[in-house]
């Protein structure tokens, strides 16, 4: 896995993927709130065990690939293969739930990026994707902000899955599923399906795009009629 070593970029995205950054993750659970109610996830072993699967095998992963395909986009001006890339990117998702959560945190983080860290590059590719009438969902916008700023994909793909574990921890912490300590234990057992899914990714064909967590899904719909939940998704 190729990895930036330029500090300067390396801060940017320790900026744009952090809990602080305004793009709205807080208020999201991706399903886990329902699997929660249900009985589904219980404790550390099976948040860990939920996050390991749905990280390897589900959205996650098909994220990280869209992330490479719009880096590369981006980094050729390949302007039909960012559109098409932000096309699937919107398309792939279970459920209407799933879809509005990373079309609404992928516009926040454009918006931010572009506000804070100017670039007429990033400027040109939001211009293409409005024109084309596609929202941009968060891995495109994580994959075009880092092409444009010269951060390594390597390196973008390991801390957006990170990105991906850390706020769902957070979302365990927030339903009483686990205490503080053990969400850094399982964030801790989750390094090497990151570094794995982000290696996948790198080599990934460019249409290698799927996901296999039809129980994340299931959950997603039955929380869009959930009676009390802390949650969007």
């Amino acid at each position: 896995m190729t990895t930036t070593t330029d500090p300067a970029a390396l801060l940017k995205l320790a900026a744009w993927l952090s809990p602080s950054f305004p793009v709205g993750a807080f208020a999201y659970s991706t399903g886990l709130e329902w699997a929660v109610e249900d009985g589904r996830v219980v404790g550390r072993a099976g948040l860990e065990a939920w996050l390991r699967t749905v990280i390897e095998n589900g959205p996650p992963r098909q994220d990280a690939v869209l992330v490479a395909r719009t880096w590369r986009a981006v980094t050729r001006g390949d302007r039909p293969g960012l559109v098409e890339t932000a096309e699937l990117a919107a398309a792939l998702k279970g459920t209407a739930e799933l879809a509005q959560e990373t079309v609404v945190q992928g516009t926040a983080y454009l918006r931010t990026v572009r506000a804070a860290w100017p670039s007429v590059r990033l400027d040109t590719a939001v211009a293409d994707l409005a024109e084309a009438g596609v929202e941009p969902a968060l891995p495109v916008a994580v994959g075009a902000a880092s092409a444009v700023h010269g951060v390594g994909l390597g390196s973008t793909l390991l801390l957006f899955l990170h990105a991906v574990a850390a706020n769902q921890v957070s979302a365990a912490i927030r339903l009483s599923v686990i205490g503080q300590t053990d969400g850094q234990r399982v964030t801790a057992a989750l390094e090497p399906v990151i570094l794995k899914v982000a290696t996948m990714a790198e080599a990934a064909d460019p249409d290698d795009l799927g996901a296999a967590t039809p129980m994340l899904d299931w959950c997603s719909m039955r929380h869009e009629t959930q009676h009390t939940r802390l949650f969007r998704s």
